[in-house]
Order: structure tokens, then C-alpha cells, then sequence
């Protein structure tokens, strides 16, 4: 083995549906002595283009933050802004809501596994490559995902930045026939759910154990979607309008996206925090299902991530029949007079918590906006991430070893990142 006593990996562009990222990594004598892990976007000032502008326009114009989970943008904005104007949604209109986010969760889960994920750990540069070699689960994957944007636009009116959703509830009722449709697309795509549980399951992934903190909502009786309290697997146990009494955000020079820590560490949202927190609120089809698996849960081995993803795809389609299945159409929304005050919305993304505060005027226009998305409260939990497996990988392993590694690593978190599978350019310099 050639020893190397300093090596420099320098990665430019990690390519990103909402934006850019980069690594640099400076390895000196067989130990990481710098590992910084950086989002280099132009600020998008979304929170500042909502000041000024009416509350009822808020929830088209956050859907277009991203592209691939424009519902949790919307629902936690509703959420927010309701609870500072003092409605009340009706249970049709909670459900119908909830019945959305499940698109969500399926079509962005599906996504991540079967384009994104499963060909680093098959050994595969992209999901096409992988399709000739695993057609069937790749065409499942597509399948899963389209019946996730259709469940999107059946409230939303198309599945990319919908325009169903408004203040108090929806602009329209769906037609009866048209969710009846649905239900029979929902209950054939059953045993996929099921078998991607025991694929995902059933993938040689890397044993490393971490210890980290698990952040998440929680609800007295469903899985967390919509609605809960913030809590985290240290004590933490809150409502969402305690949010910045315990979470800080903060600038670090190389990244223009913050940071936040937990009463000062790092901590971890998503579907992996989110089954380590709630797998006892799975309903019994589901729990049934991960049981046979033989992983138990809570796991500390973030590349349990993408069976979590799987899982909770089971359980978006489970839980959008149970949601759907005695559907009448009703009352799209509610009104009610604006107040002048502060409101919090916080939800559950499929990416993780995402939590808005809203201070409107009198005249029921935004004064100030603040979103904090999970990529960049995951953004510290990134790159402990990095270090502590790069160096359980092997610091001697092949440039080439190290940038793949790092790849799996950061875009296990599902990032945001493009679909382009090789998304580091590296650049070795050797001394």
C-alpha cells in the first residue's frame, strides 16, 4: 500500500435541484485535519418577498421554494397563518390536507430510492444504468412516484407547485368519481409499497453506528404529518411555538445556507429521525410489514434512511386509503377575520421538520417571514456525518473510493440534490 501522508480532495459543485453545495477534504498523515461541507447558492430571499404582500398570497408563493415538496412549503405556511388569525379547519378539510402530504411523501420517497439512492449501493453511476439490470424495481419506482403527483393533483390541480390549496382550506372539493379512481391506483399499489419495504431491507449497506440526535413531531395518535408537537430523543418535547427558545440558526463563512443546532448540537430530521421517534404510531398493516424486515427501530445507522423512506411510503399509501376511502365532497373552506400578531406552522416535509413564523400588520399584510427548511438544519449533522464515516470507510482508500463514499453519504440525507448521479467533480492535489 503507497502511503500518503497529505492528501487535498476538493469537490466544487454539488448539484442540487434548489442549489449548489461543495466538499473540501484535507487529509494529512492518515487523519482528517479539515472537512468542510458548504452550500455556495445566492440567497433565493424568499422570506423577504413575501413582506409586504397579503397572507391569502402566501401559500402560492412558498410552493415555489421547491420543486419536489411544494406541499410542506404550503401546509406549514396554512398552518401558520391560521393559527394567528384564530381558525378552525373542519375535519374534512384536516384530512383532505393530510390525504395531499401523503402524495408527497410518495412521489419524493420513491423518487430518492429508486433514482437517487439505490444505484450507489448497487454499484451503478445512474438509475438508467441500474434499469437494465433492475428493470422491474426501477419501473416500480416510476409507478410509485406518478401515483404520488396524482394524489397531488388531485387537491392541487397539477403536482408540481400546486395552486389547490388556500388559507381555511382548499379553492375545490374533488368530484366523487375522480377519488374513487384513485382509491382503486392506491390499493394496486400495495404490494409494491410491501415489496420495496423488503428490498430496501434487504440492501448491503454500511454498518455504522453514530450517535445523533432525532428531532421530529409527534402526534398523540397518528404518525406525524401535518400536526404535532416538537420532540427529539434527548427530552425535548415542545410546542411548535417554542421553536427558537431551543433551535439556533447561525452563518458559517463557507456556506450561505445556515446552520441550526439544538440547545447547541447538531441533530437530525427526516424520515429516519422520524421512525427512531414514532414507529410505535405506525398503523398495524405497516409495523407488520417493517417487523419482517428483522431491523429494528430506533436505529443509529443513518444508511437505515432509505428503508425509512420505504416505510413510509407504505405508510402514505395506507393511510391515503383510510383517509379517502368514505369520501364525500364537502365544504372546501373556512373564513374568518385576520389578526394582527405572530403565527407558527410546523410539518412534517419528506426531507424533515419545516417551520414557519409569520408576523402580519393590521392590514393583514406579511410584516416578516421566517422558514427554516430541513436541508439546512441537517446541514451540521451532514458533516459530522462525513467525517466520522470517511474515516470508519478508510482514510487509505483511492481518491476515487473516498469521493464515492462521500457521495453515498451526503446524498443519503437527500439533500435536495439533482438527479445527476455523478453530482462531485473532484479534484485531488497531492503534497
Amino acid at each position: 500500500m503507497n502511503e500518503r501522508r497529505e492528501i487535498k480532495i476538493n469537490v466544487p459543485v454539488l448539484a442540487r435541484v434548489e442549489g449548489e453545495g461543495a466538499l473540501d477534504l484535507h487529509i494529512r498523515d492518515g487523519r482528517i485535519e479539515h472537512l468542510k461541507f458548504s452550500i455556495g447558492e445566492p440567497p433565493r430571499l424568499f422570506e423577504k418577498f413575501l413582506e409586504g404582500r397579503d397572507a391569502f398570497e402566501v401559500p402560492d408563493m412558498v410552493a415555489r421554494i421547491c420543486g419536489i415538496c411544494p406541499v410542506a412549503y404550503q401546509m406549514s405556511a396554512v398552518q401558520a397563518l391560521e393559527s394567528l388569525f384564530g381558525w378552525r379547519s373542519t375535519p374534512w378539510i384536516e384530512a383532505m390536507r393530510r390525504a395531499m402530504y401523503c402524495g408527497e411523501w410518495i412521489q419524493s420517497h420513491s423518487l430518492h430510492i429508486h433514482l437517487l439512492a439505490a444505484p450507489d449501493f448497487f454499484g451503478y453511476s445512474s438509475a438508467p444504468e441500474m434499469a437494465r439490470d433492475y428493470p422491474d424495481e426501477v419501473r416500480r419506482g416510476l409507478r410509485l412516484q406518478s401515483l404520488g403527483n396524482e394524489l397531488i393533483r388531485l387537491f392541487g390541480a397539477r403536482s408540481v407547485h400546486p395552486v389547490g390549496a388556500r388559507l381555511g382550506g382548499f379553492h375545490s372539493a374533488p368530484p366523487k368519481d375522480r377519488v374513487i379512481r384513485l382509491l382503486d391506483r392506491l390499493r394496486a399499489a400495495l404490494p409494491d409499497a410491501e415489496n420495496l419495504v423488503a428490498w430496501t431491507a434487504s440492501v448491503d449497506v454500511p454498518q455504522d453506528q453514530q450517535d445523533f440526535v432525532s428531532v421530529a413531531l409527534r402526534h398523540p395518535s397518528e404518525y406525524p404529518l401535518y400536526s404535532g408537537r416538537i420532540v427529539s430523543d434527548t427530552g425535548l418535547d415542545i410546542p411548535v411555538d417554542r421553536y427558537e427558545d431551543h433551535f439556533r440558526e447561525h452563518q458559517e463563512a463557507h456556506s450561505t445556507a445556515l446552520y441550526s443546532l439544538l440547545d447547541g448540537r447538531s441533530y437530525l430530521v427526516g424520515p429516519l429521525a422520524r421512525l427512531n421517534l414514532n414507529w410505535d404510531r405506525l398503523p398495524e398493516p405497516v409495523r407488520s410489514t417493517l417487523a419482517k424486515t428483522g431491523i429494528p427501530f430506533p436505529s443509529r445507522n443513518m444508511f437505515h434512511s432509505m428503508l425509512a423512506r420505504a416505510v413510509e411510503i407504505h405508510f402514505a399509501i395506507v393511510e391515503a386509503i383510510r383517509l379517502l376511502e368514505n369520501y364525500e365532497p364537502d365544504i372546501p373552506f373556512v373564513s374568518g377575520e385576520c389578526r394582527a400578531r405572530s403565527g407558527f406552522g410546523c410539518t412534517e416535509a419528506p426531507r424533515g421538520l419545516l417551520w414557519h413564523r409569520y408576523d402580519v400588520g393590521e392590514s393583514g399584510k406579511i410584516l416578516k417571514a421566517r422558514i427554516v427548511p430541513p436541508t439546512s438544519q441537517n446541514q451540521a449533522r451532514i458533516a459530522e456525518d462525513l467525517h466520522r464515516s470517511i474515516e470508519a470507510f478508510g482514510l487509505d482508500r483511492a481518491d476515487d473510493e473516498l469521493r464515492l463514499h462521500g457521495e453515498k453519504v451526503i446524498r443519503n440525507y437527500d439533500p435536495c440534490i439533482s438527479c445527476a448521479t455523478h453530482f462531485l467533480k473532484l479534484k485531488v492535489i497531492r503534497e
